[in-house]
């Protein structure tokens, strides 16, 4: 049970406590005042590790039956040097590519006719390049075989409907945003307003582990204290030193 941790036990349970917790998100400086430790670093790697043990363990589990997927750009930190050679808009250097994928399950009133989507799991996967390939290794590893996927007519997702049982695209629009792909849009919408309100920049290189913990906190939203006790038993089971 974290047998290569340098930190005290102690203080471990007391992070994972501090972010169970918050549902938004905790900043490391915060968490280093909150826990009277002099070194900011051993934190920072600490709650990295946890947001890793998060990650690992919802992707032992793939989305099933009706999946919203789309895509995001998230602005993240780069080097001061750079800046002053930024592309702008899709492809700038600050910006990184997100496959997001909501599970999503339509509903109708009987009594007033008004339809509606039940959203359940969530998952987020930081893309390297807009290649359709990355992106048919994103379905094949987070999404079942036998799923419904929705999403838009992009070149970069003609081949899913290879890996999944029905794939239904739509013409992008603002109609398809809300209507077809509510779910996932509200969770990139919620995504980028936790990253900048709690952590104003992330690195890109880190990115996919404050959207592991922005995910792990969103899947399991209806836990309350139980929260706590299931981010134990990952860290404690070393999920943020492997897969297994």
């Amino acid at each position: 049970m974290m047998e290569n941790a340098k930190l005290p036990f102690r203080k471990w349970y007391l992070a994972m406590a501090f972010m169970s917790f918050s549902k938004k998100g905790l900043s490391a400086t915060e968490l280093q005042r909150q826990l009277g430790h002099k070194r900011y670093e051993p934190i920072w790697f600490m709650m990295h590790k946890i947001r890793k043990a998060m990650g690992n363990r919802d992707a032992l589990y793939k989305l099933t039956d009706m999946v919203e997927f789309d895509e995001g750009c998230f602005e993240t930190e780069i080097d001061n040097e750079s800046r002053t050679s930024l592309k702008r808009g899709r492809g700038s250097e600050r910006q990184v590519n997100v496959a997001v994928m909501a599970e999503s399950t339509p509903l109708e009133n009987i009594s007033t006719g008004r339809k509606s989507n039940h959203c359940r799991y969530f998952k987020m996967r930081v893309l390297e390049s807009y290649l359709k390939d990355e992106i048919n290794q994103v379905i094949e590893d987070n999404i079942a075989e036998k799923t419904i996927v929705f999403s838009d007519k992009s070149t970069s997702y003609v081949d899913i409907s290879n890996f999944v049982e029905v794939h239904i695209t739509e013409k992008s629009s603002k109609q398809t945003t809300v209507k077809t792909l509510p779910w996932v849009h509200i969770a990139i919408s919620n995504a980028k307003r936790t990253l900048l309100g709690i952590y104003h920049k992330v690195k890109g290189k880190y990115l996919q582990l404050y959207l592991d913990e922005f995910c792990y906190k969103l899947n399991r939203r209806y836990f309350g204290e139980r929260l706590f006790d299931r981010l134990t038993i990952a860290v404690s089971n070393n999920y943020w030193y492997n897969n297994g």
